[in-house]
C-alpha cells in the first residue's frame, strides 16, 4: 500500500490496516480538529464552562494559599510553546513558572490543564490575549506534568470526501475492525512530532547525539521546506548559501520567532552555537533529542509490521509492561519474555493486563533481544548511533536516558457522530468523529489508517 514519502522521512513506512482509505481533507478550518485533555483523577478540560462553575472554582481558589494555581488553557490555532510565551509576558513571570501535561495541536481548538506558579488568580482574570483563555479552577498539590495526564478527547471532522455514502461508512468501519482485532492503533509518533510542513526536529536531534552542535542549529535555522510559507522558504535559502547572520536576522520572517532568537545570538558571538541553542526554551531545546528517539522508534515499529510479528502476542525478547488500573501502561514495571515466561505473558496481554513495547533509545534504554531486537541493533548500525550518544556532551541539560513505549494505544469511545454534505465542499461529504486516545498518542495516526491520504499536507496533516 502506498505510503508518503513525507511520512517515510519520519520513519512511518507501512500501514497496520489493509482496507481501502475514504481520503478527505481534515482541519479545513480551525474547528474541525478539537482536543480536550482528561487528568487520571477524572478532570477534564473543556472548550467551554458554565459561568456558575467558573465562580464556584474561582471562590475556591482564592481560600487557599497553596503555591501552583491548576487552570484550564483553550487556545485557538496557536503552539503550545508560543502561547505560553505570550501568557508568561503578559503575566510577567518566566516561562519556567508555567507548567504542561502535554503538547497540544497547533492547527486546532485545544483545551488543557496547566499550573501557573506564584501568580494570584486576580492577575490570571485580568490576562487578555486573542484566541487565548486562562480559566482558573482550583490550587494543585505540585506543578503539572504528565504524569497526571490519562489521554485526549478528539472531535475531528473529516471533509472533502468524494466517495458515496455506504462507501465511506463501510470503509471506516472495516478499518476500525482491523484496528480492534489487533488491539488498538499503531503508537507511531504523529506527524506534529516532527514538523508535518518542515520536518527537521529529529535531524536536528540525529546531529545534536551525534556531537554536531553547529549542523544542529544550521539545520534548524536553514533547512527548507517546498511546503513552508515561501518567504520562510527564501530566507532559509539565503542563509544556507551566505551563512550571514546578520543578513538573514533581516530578512527572516517575524512569526518564525525561535529562529530569530538564535539569529540574534549569533550575530554578536558567530561561533557560539552552544550557547545560540541555549536561547530557546528548555521544553522545546529537549524535543530535539527525543524526536530523534521518536523517529527510531516509527522505524522500529515499521520494521516489526513490515516483518509481520504481532503487535498483541508478545515475542521471545520483547519488553514488556504491566498495565495499571486507568488503563495506561506502567513503563517501569517492566520484563523480558523469555521461553519459560513467554505463555504466561501472552495471557496476561490478551487479559489486557500487560503490553508490548519497543524502546525509546537513550544512554540508559538499550534495544530489545531476540528477533525485534536484531531489527533495532540493524536500524542503529544503518544509523551510526549507539544508545551512549543519547548522552549529549556539549549540552548535557537534553541528554535522554530513553524509555519504553507500547507498540499499540487502545481506542476508546470511538464513534462516527454525523455524516452530512460538506457545506464547504459542494457536492462532496463529511463525517465527524469523536474517540480518546491514551497520552503520548496521536490522533493523525488512527486518522492516517482512517483516509489513507496520498499526499499529507493536502489533506491537513
Amino acid at each position: 500500500m502506498f505510503v508518503s514519502k513525507l511520512e517515510k522521512s519520519i520513519g512511518i513506512d507501512v500501514y497496520a490496516t489493509s482496507s481501502l482509505g475514504v481520503g478527505g481533507v481534515i482541519r479545513q478550518f480551525v474547528e474541525d480538529f478539537v482536543v480536550e485533555e482528561m487528568l487520571v483523577d477524572g478532570s477534564k478540560a473543556q472548550i467551554s464552562q458554565s459561568e456558575s462553575y467558573i465562580k464556584n472554582a474561582l471562590a475556591n481558589a482564592s481560600a487557599t494559599k497553596e503555591r501552583y494555581l491548576l487552570c484550564v488553557l483553550v487556545k485557538r490555532n496557536w503552539d503550545t510553546f508560543l502561547a505560553l510565551k505570550v501568557i508568561a509576558n503578559q503575566l510577567g513571570i518566566n516561562t519556567g513558572q508555567i507548567h504542561i501535561a502535554g503538547i497540544k495541536d497547533a492547527k486546532a481548538v485545544t483545551a488543557q490543564h496547566i499550573t501557573i506558579e506564584g501568580v494570584p488568580v486576580e492577575e490570571i482574570q485580568k490576562f487578555r490575549v486573542k484566541d487565548i483563555e486562562i480559566r482558573p479552577t482550583r490550587y494543585f498539590r505540585s506543578k503539572i506534568s504528565s504524569y497526571y495526564l490519562l489521554g485526549n478527547n478528539f472531535r475531528i471532522a473529516i471533509r472533502a470526501l468524494s466517495h458515496p455514502e455506504s462507501t465511506i461508512k463501510k470503509r471506516i468501519t472495516k478499518t476500525i475492525e482491523e484496528l480492534e482485532a489487533i488491539g488498538g492503533v499503531p503508537n507511531f509518533f504523529g506527524h506534529q512530532r516532527f514538523g508535518t510542513t518542515r520536518p527537521i526536529t529529529h535531524l536536528v536531534g540525529k546531529a545534536l547525539v551525534k556531537g554536531n552542535i553547529r549542523k544542529a542549529v544550521m539545520l534548524f535555522l536553514a533547512k527548507s521546506s517546498l511546503h513552508e510559507h515561501p518567504e520562510s522558504r527564501k530566507a532559509r535559502k539565503q542563509l544556507q548559501a551566505t551563512c550571514d547572520f546578520k543578513r538573514a536576522l533581516k530578512f527572516f520572517p517575524k512569526q518564525l520567532h525561535f529562529e530569530r532568537l538564535i539569529l540574534r545570538h549569533l550575530v554578536k558571538k558567530p561561533e557560539d552555537f552552544v550557547g545560540a541553542l541555549r536561547r530557546l526554551p528548555m521544553k522545546l531545546l529537549k524535543l530535539f533529542p527525543q524526536a530523534y528517539e521518536a523517529y527510531l522508534f516509527n522505524k522500529f515499529l515499521s520494521k516489526r509490521i513490515e516483518n509481520e510479528l504481532s503487535l498483541n502476542r508478545a515475542e521471545v525478547g520483547d519488553y514488556v509492561v504491566n498495565v495499571e488500573r486507568s488503563g495506561l501502561p506502567m513503563v517501569t514495571m517492566r520484563r523480558v519474555a523469555n521461553a519459560e515466561t513467554i505463555d504466561e505473558i501472552n495471557r496476561a496481554v490478551k487479559a489486557g493486563r500487560m503490553r508490548i513495547t519497543i524502546p525509546l533509545i537513550g544512554f540508559r534504554q538499550h534495544p530489545s533481544q531476540e528477533v525485534q531486537g536484531e531489527i533495532e541493533k540493524l536500524i542503529l548500525e544503518e544509523e551510526g548511533v549507539s544508545p551512549e550518544d543519547f548522552k549529549i556532551k556539549a549540552l548535557p541539560e537534553i541528554s535522554s536516558g530513553g524509555e519504553l513505549r507500547t507498540v499499540i494505544t487502545p481506542l476508546n469511545n470511538f464513534s462516527l457522530d454525523l455524516f452530512s454534505g460538506d457545506s464547504a465542499n459542494p457536492s462532496k461529504h463529511e463525517v465527524k468523529l469523536s474517540f480518546m486516545l491514551q497520552r503520548g498518542s496521536y490522533a493523525t495516526i488512527l486518522l492516517r489508517e482512517l483516509m489513507k491520504p496520498r499526499n499529507l499536507v493536502n489533506a491537513g496533516f
